[in-house]
Parts: structure tokens; sequence; C-alpha cells
């Protein structure tokens, strides 16, 4: 947390924001405090005769509210978690940062401070992601949060009516609290559907009577009850949906608007999904008997996830993001490299071409640029005895450092004429 976010938590203005985004909260408790009153009270007690049909309707009413009160608060009290000091910038670091005179500059400083640090996120120009106001390298997945002020873990998006970052650390209890608070609503609307029924047949009589008070008023109670359920259960149906897919495919809300960008592979918002039944599990852990209990059950620290890749072992990604085989050692491959190893423009990623195999055995490269660097060259003029190179004796090599070519590739086949115009050969 930086500190000017501390120092203005700790004025006047700050504490009263504090308190203002607790309101929604208290409504929300507030809702359920008359909620249970309408009917426990008034429905249950004073409007149900039947005895048995009033301690089922209570007994399973409680099982859900308790189920819905406990993921409710297990999500506005569990704490955003806390990036770990080994991955904060020291403060001459940040000042060598800052004072950098070029992107390139501030790219190798990051680079070189996260490189054992498990970072496959990149920001869109490929650097390593860094939290100015934290001043912290910051975690797969992980984003600043301008409410809580701080870099929040897996952060899904800030909810107001939770005042709370739903997070790595809370993500299954925010589920389950949609799930529930979708159940409590739909229990309450099916038991009280009788009675609104009955009211609206009624209605006339009751006016007629002036019967609005005592149980005239009671029915009113069970009416807004009825209709209030309906209401709070439209809203969540479509978002307890929308986050059991993001479940099912390993995705947070705000990786479903923005891809996250690999270090190989760049965006791809497909990175993280190992499956439906993974995907899942990773959420909300491998034992089925704590599934639907708000207990902590989550795969992993927060720090860093598994990709797809992790599953398949012989899928890479290419620059468009699709996938190709990498059966081979490729140093290419999104997580068999080191998170940062050389820089990441060393090898452009939107040009990627790779080699073609011909029937005779040759390798052939594609007609586009290559950048070579010749460490060593063949002293000239040569004989027409030497234009037939020996690999053995060849006294050049070609690094090839970009995914660009050589117009003439006979180098390849033992037979290279490169020392009579190797500058002419690069395009």
């Amino acid at each position: 947390m930086g500190n000017d976010d501390n120092r203005r938590r700790k004025t006047p203005c700050g504490c009263c924001m504090s308190v203002f985004k607790w309101i929604p909260v208290l409504f929300i408790f507030a809702v359920i405090g008359w909620s249970y009153y309408a009917y426990v009270v008034e429905l249950c007690v004073l409007n149900t005769e039947n005895r048995v049909s009033m301690i089922f309707m209570l007994f399973f009413y409680h099982i859900t509210l308790i189920l819905f009160l406990w993921s409710y608060w297990k999500t506005i009290s569990t704490s955003v978690g806390r990036v770990p000091d080994h991955w904060r910038i020291p403060d001459e670091e940040v000042n060598h940062l800052f004072r950098a005179d070029n992107p390139e500059t501030q790219k190798r400083i990051l680079n070189n401070f996260a490189r054992n640090l498990p970072v496959t996120n990149r920001t869109m120009n490929g650097s390593v992601r860094f939290c100015d106001k934290c001043k912290i390298i910051k975690p797969d997945r992980s984003h600043h949060c301008s409410v809580c002020s701080c870099c929040v873990l897996k952060m899904d998006h800030h909810c107001p009516w939770v005042n709370n970052c739903v997070n790595f650390f809370n993500y299954k209890f925010f589920v389950l609290f949609l799930g529930y608070a979708l159940i409590y609503c739909l229990y309450v609307a099916f038991t009280t559907l009788h009675d609104f029924i009955q009211f609206w047949q009624n209605e006339n009589h009751y006016l007629e009577q002036g019967q609005l008070n005592g149980s005239g008023m009671g029915r009113f109670h069970i009416l807004f009850l009825f209709f209030i359920s309906i209401m709070f259960a439209i809203s969540l149906v479509s978002l307890f949906g929308y986050h059991i897919y993001l479940v099912l495919v390993n995705r947070t809300t705000l990786e479903s608007f923005r891809a996250p960008v690999f270090r190989v592979g760049g965006p791809d918002k497909n990175g993280y999904n190992l499956g439906r039944y993974a995907n899942f599990c990773e959420v909300f852990g491998d034992d089925w008997q704590y599934w639907f209990l708000p207990i902590f059950t989550s795969h992993g620290d927060g720090l860093s996830y598994p990709t797809a890749t992790d599953q398949t072992g012989n899928l890479r990604y290419d620059a468009m993001g699709n996938t190709m085989n990498s059966n081979s050692n490729n140093t290419n491959n999104r997580l068999d490299v080191q998170p940062t190893d050389k820089l990441i423009d060393a090898i452009p990623l939107n040009n990627h071409q790779p080699h073609l195999e011909l029937d005779n055995g040759q390798q052939q490269i594609p007609s586009s640029q290559v950048i070579v660097n010749i460490e060593q060259t063949i002293p000239l003029p040569l004989s027409a005895e030497a234009s037939a190179i020996d690999p053995s004796n060849a006294g050049v090599v070609i690094d090839i450092i970009g995914d660009q070519s050589v117009k003439d590739a006979n180098v390849l086949n033992g037979g290279s004429q490169l020392a009579n115009g190797a500058a002419d050969k690069i395009v």
C-alpha cells in the first residue's frame, strides 16, 4: 500500500468515505432483518394454521438463511491478501526506474528484478507489470484497486455490496453467497406465493371491512416480501449464472473484458483454462464435502497459477493465440523458459514463421527478412575450391535472432556461396 493511500485514509474525509462504503452492506442486512420478521412472524407464526407445515417451512428457511449469511459474512470479512515483501522493489531501484530516460531502460530494470519471480503476465508493450503506487512487481492476475488502496491477488472486481474486493481468497465465498442468496429469494417467493394469490383474491373484502391493521398489515408484509424476493431473484440469477461461467472457464471479470498478456503468446483469454472440472476444483477444491460450505479450499497461494500449457504439455501458443505442436524442447514454450529470460523484445512475437522441411530432408527458411549476426567472417577473397565450405571448418556463424530469413538459404545444404557477397544476401 502506498504512503499516499495511508495518508488519505487517516484524513477526516477518508474516514467519512470509509463509513459511507458500509451503507450498501447495512442496507442488505436491513432487508434481511425485515424479511426474517415478515417470513417467520407474519407468515409462519401468525398466518400458518398447519403446525407441521410451519415447522418444515421454518426448518428449511433457517438452513438457507444460515448458509446465505455465513457465505455473505465470509465474503465481507476475508482479506484481499498481501503481496510478499520480496516482490517489492527497493527505493533506490524505484528511483532508477523513474529516472530512466527511455522505456527500454525501464523494461531492463523490471526484467532484472523479476528474473526469479514466478510471473508470466506482461503489459501490452512486453514489460513486467509494475505497480507505481505499491512499488511492487504485480503477481499474475493481480491488479491495484483504488478503493482498497492496494494490489489485490487475482482481482475479479470491487463489489460495493460486500465493501470488499472479490479476489483469490474470497471468490469461492462470493459465488456461494450469490448462489445461496438466489436460493433464499426463490424459497421465500415460492412459499409466499399462496398467500400472495389469496391476498389479491380477498383484497376487496379486506378493504370493505377496513382491515388495514393486525392481520391486514401482516398480509401487506407478505405481499412486499413476495415482490422483493422476486426482484432480487431476477437480479441474482443472471449474476450467479455469469460467475458460474467464469468459474468453468477459469477467468475473472477483468480478464473477460481484457485478456491477460503472456510473455510468450501475447493476449489470451483462455490461457488459464484447464478444463471445466479442473477449473471448478481450482476454486472449490478437490474434496466435494466442502464444495458448498463457505470454507476456504481453493488451490494455490494467489501468486502463481497453472496455465493451459501445463495441462496439455505438448502445446504452445503462437503470436495469434493458436495452439501449435511443441514436442521438442522449444524454448518458446510459455512455461518451459525462465519468466524473464533475456529480454522480451529479443524475439518479436508478431512475425513468427517456423522453418520448413523439404522432401529431400533439406531445410528452407521462409522468404521474409532475416537478421543475422556474423560473429566470425571468412577471409576474402576465397578460392573456387573454398566455395564448397566444409561445415567442420566453416568460419561463418549465423545467429538468427529474429523471425526473419535470407532469400537464398543454400548455406543450410553445405553449398553456400555466402562468402561471395554476404552483405548482398541480407535483405
